[in-house]
């Protein structure tokens, strides 16, 4: 286990409207606010497609397992880091049928909008806490 400070600067909340991508809302977002590294606390919405994988296998680095479908969702929660510019950050949704959740990647596409709250990580260094980044190609 490793302990990270993380002082808190400012926190902003981001709205992202009908039709953007929710990703790229909370990069563009984040990057208009200055925050370069952050923490995103929290997240709901409506999504109109997804776009989310999960690991697959236990070896590392992990396989991922990448889905995609045109289907309206609530967004029950965002979570992640904003670690060097770059969003990681995992999502959970559902509809009458189920609840789900995995990695955010591009091709969310917001229904109605999606809050997002992000607060800045003062002098903190994350870039060790998402070791296996970029080493799987994003489908």
């Amino acid at each position: 286990m490793k302990v990270m400070n993380a002082d808190l600067g400012k926190t902003v909340v981001l709205k992202i409207e009908s039709g953007e991508d929710l990703l790229g809302g909370i990069t563009d977002g984040a990057k208009k606010a200055g925050i370069l590294t952050g923490i995103i606390l929290n997240g709901i919405g409506s999504i109109s497609k997804y776009h989310l994988h999960v690991v697959e296998t236990s070896n590392l680095p992990p396989g991922n397992i990448y889905w995609k479908d045109t289907a309206p969702f609530d967004v029950d929660l965002i979570n992640g880091y904003i670690i060097d510019g770059r969003v990681h950050a995992h999502v959970a949704v559902s509809n009458e049928k189920a609840t789900f959740g995995g990695h955010l990647e591009p091709g969310c596409e917001v229904l109605t909008f999606c809050v997002v709250t992000v607060a800045e990580a003062v002098d903190a260094d994350f870039s060790q806490t998402d070791t296996y980044a970029g080493q799987r190609p994003r489908e």
